[in-house]
């Protein structure tokens, strides 16, 4: 089947001229026309089938593991082994922090962590790897990489312990932070002469920090060539390495891997089906894209959650809201009922287009496929509404994002900071950054970076002033004012 034949042929003559490449949003921007509303519609869905592998989850936020039993239904004695089991990580790793952060010259933190007398663990040994990690920044990270390997080094030396790859894994992004690079290789090495399998989570790691695009496609070789590449639960090493590849925009080599994995002999998947088409429409190529989509039905694989879920996207790009809807129908009509995301994807795509009334049509027919709207779905509509100019209906989708229980996130608050701004309304602006703060969610540089690029272009030169020194005061992003423009005439 072709399933280009579910837009219809006028749409399919005119598909590859309706989309354009989705535009990349620089973190630190000043004052552009559109803010990032915090959604990565293509990838998003494919990045979760990352997440969710058996991998160890370095690159998200670990989940808190002190707090995971206490709405659990098992018996008090069970759960009281488990609390007392994890109080115990808990003031190991409060130990460990205490002893190294007082490491200075003449100080022997080996004898001093010998002295907590603590048994050591894969779990304590994460623990305090993580804390160093979450503390990495611009003016510490030479400390923080000495620290963390000094630690690594001491509990790979104690009794009843040894270290696993994920230990090393740990060690590896601390290093890749820290930009201790050579110090990270040699942690690889020494991780294969000690047998450990190298899996899609380490190339991960490497893949992030390979800079240019020969150094990237050394690390894919050495990988593809690897006997000791563990890839589950994917169907083969091309795949994990595909999608590890999306996961870091890697879209060229994406390309590269691609041709060698069918010079090799391998068969696609769906999986290599979507990273593919991915790939193709991220760099504009939409004649390769439609090909792909065409070969895959005729490999015999229908489309999955994550193919509707770019198509929805290409779709709301191109501006085309009735193929859209037909697109969706089909869905329920094959068994795939439309989640939120499906619906985020299509609005993100549709406000990029400039389409805010297929926007409010498609976020209200939500209910009607039984889908509720999340703080991301809120957010990418009022991102929609700011950049149409149209800031009281930005506003009230605000207030009704409140008043339903879906708590703004900081992409939430940077729209509508910017919307203000752009409206001459500095002083709400202002309030607005403090409410979030007040409400425990923390600005990021880009809130910043907008406020004070708006003020200062407005003449308000010592309002921000004030916004730099509170964010300084903060000890927020001190490494980043040479970002701001002129910030010294402030």
């Amino acid at each position: 089947m072709n399933y280009m034949s579910l837009f219809g042929p006028r749409v399919i003559h005119k598909f590859s001229s309706c989309i354009v490449v989705a535009r990349k949003l620089s973190d630190g921007c000043f004052g552009g026309n559109r803010g990032d509303n915090g959604h990565e519609s293509v990838e998003e869905p494919l990045k979760r089938i990352w997440e969710s592998s058996d991998f160890e989850s370095i690159l998200n936020e670990k989940p808190d593991v002190y707090g995971m039993y206490e709405n659990n239904s098992r018996p008090r004695d069970h759960f009281s082994a488990r609390h007392s089991f994890f109080e115990n990580v808990r003031n190991c790793t409060i130990g460990v922090l205490e002893v190294l952060q007082q490491d200075e010259p003449g100080f022997d933190a080996k004898a001093a962590l010998d002295e907590l007398n603590i048994k050591v663990s894969g779990l304590v040994v994460r623990e305090v790897l993580f804390e160093i990690l979450k503390t990495v920044n611009y003016g510490n990270k030479m400390r923080c990489a000495k620290l963390g390997f000094k630690f690594f080094v001491w509990s790979g030396q104690q009794e009843n312990y040894k270290h696993t790859a994920e230990a090393y894994h740990w060690m590896m992004k601390i290093f890749a932070n820290c930009e201790e690079f050579k110090a990270m290789w040699r942690l690889v090495d020494e991780m294969i002469e000690k047998g450990y399998p190298t899996t899609a989570r380490t190339f991960n790691i490497l893949i992030c920090t390979c800079g240019q695009a020969g150094l990237a496609r050394n690390i894919v070789e050495r990988f593809i060539k690897s006997k000791t590449f563990n890839f589950r639960p994917f169907k083969h090493s091309y795949n994990a390495i595909l999608l590890s590849l999306l996961v870091v925009k890697q879209y060229k080599l994406i390309e590269w891997v691609y041709q060698q994995m069918l010079a090799e002999g391998y068969s696609q998947d769906i999986l290599t089906y979507n990273v593919m088409m991915c790939a193709k429409y991220r760099l504009g190529k939409l004649d390769q894209f439609h090909r792909l989509l065409d070969e895959m039905g005729r490999s015999g694989f229908s489309p999955d959650v994550h193919t509707y879920n770019l198509l929805l996207h290409v779709l709301g790009k191109g501006d085309k809201p009735l193929a859209a809807l037909n697109l969706l129908n089909h869905m329920k009509e094959e068994g795939f009922n439309p989640r939120v995301l499906h619906f985020t994807t299509l609005i993100d795509g549709l406000s990029r287009a400039g389409n805010m009334d297929a926007c409010t049509y498609f976020f209200d027919e939500m209910i009607k496929y039984d889908c509720l709207p999340d703080v991301v779905c809120y957010t990418v509509m009022i991102t929609g509404y700011i950049v149409a100019g149209e800031l009281e209906k930005a506003l009230g989708l605000f207030d009704e994002m409140v008043t339903v229980g879906q708590l703004p996130n900081v992409f939430t608050y940077n729209s509508i900071i910017r919307g203000l701004c752009m409206a001459g309304k500095f002083d709400e602006a202002c309030s607005l950054l403090k409410e979030m703060e007040s409400r425990g969610v923390n600005p990021n540089f880009t809130v910043y970076s907008t406020l004070v690029s708006y003020l200062r272009n407005a003449g308000k030169l010592s309002e921000a002033r004030e916004v730099i020194r509170q964010m300084v005061e903060k000890g927020q992003y001190a490494h980043l004012l040479s970002k701001f423009k002129r910030h010294r005439r402030c």
